[in-house]
């Protein structure tokens, strides 16, 4: 009996220790959990400070900048302006660098800056273009060699003033768009002429294509397209119409014919949607 109340002691106090061993742990990690929020909160006090100075200093040089203005604003005004257009000036120097790999160049002149804009589609280096800015406020353009169907204008009245970058950006996107569309319909009257029906018909922005082709060089000419770019940035059109020219009803193989060139057309340029359509007929043969 001793020994059995000696051996419920023992368990009483050993559950005791493992509670306590628990309370500690608990509390370790309560602490713990203290000193980290602490920790961040003294962090983003002095991160508050800092901004409160800076605030502070902001205020004082907006101050000192007004007084100035007060003090002569004719000098004053003209200091500014001679500023805004030496940084204009290096902000386009600096797009310049930036993206001479990409088409862009230029030059500086007597009046500001000539830019030039390589096209190339496909690897294929094809026509450049000129446009000569004269930084000065407003920014204008001097002269130009861009296409008159490329919406000069509209990109200048939404970016030229405001963000130069995006105004060279947008211009390289609708001239390479452009040279993109026309190397394609280009390539597919040089290369696949056996294709066609007659010359292939196309506007001067080379937006909207329409021309008979057949599938096999020594067959019928039996589908019609009619290719039409709405986005002017773009190299793939945006709406394809394929149409039978047969005489005979439209069979289940030929609407499968058209179907599937509806999609080529959507997802290749012109030159290797005829490139497949040949392989595919020196298959069959």
């Amino acid at each position: 009996m001793e020994w059995a109340n000696d051996g419920k002691s023992k368990g009483g106090v050993l559950a005791h220790l493992e509670r306590l061993e628990i309370q500690v742990n608990r509390s370790r990690k309560n602490l713990e959990d203290l000193q980290r929020a602490q920790a961040v909160e003294s962090a983003l006090g002095t991160k508050i400070h800092k901004l409160r100075c800076l605030r502070d200093e902001l205020r004082a040089e907006v101050k000192q900048r007004q007084a100035r203005v007060r003090a002569s604003p004719d000098q004053t005004l003209k200091i500014s302006e001679q500023e805004v257009m030496e940084r204009r000036q290096e902000k386009v120097k600096a797009i310049l660098q930036a993206y001479r790999f990409t088409g862009l160049s230029g030059k500086l002149t007597s009046r500001g800056v000539c830019v030039c804009i390589s096209t190339a589609f496909e690897g294929n280096l094809l026509d450049s273009y000129f446009i000569d800015l004269v930084i000065q406020k407003p920014l204008r353009i001097h002269h130009h060699s861009i296409p008159v169907f490329i919406p000069l204008e509209e990109i200048s009245a939404k970016y030229l003033q405001n963000n130069i970058q995006h105004f060279l950006f947008c211009l390289c996107e609708y001239l390479n768009a452009y040279a993109g569309r026309k190397y394609q319909a280009d390539r597919l009257q040089s290369d696949f002429a056996a294709f066609l029906a007659g010359p292939l018909q196309r506007n001067s922005l080379c937006n909207l294509l329409s021309f008979t082709y057949k599938v096999e060089p020594r067959g019928q000419f039996p589908f019609r397209a009619r290719l039409q770019y709405k986005d002017l940035t773009t190299t793939l059109p945006t709406d394809v119409t394929i149409t039978y020219q047969g005489t005979d009803a439209l069979s289940p193989s030929w609407e499968e014919q058209r179907a599937s060139h509806e999609n080529l057309f959507f997802s290749k340029p012109l030159h290797h949607v005829f490139t497949y359509l040949q392989e595919k007929e020196k298959s069959w043969i």
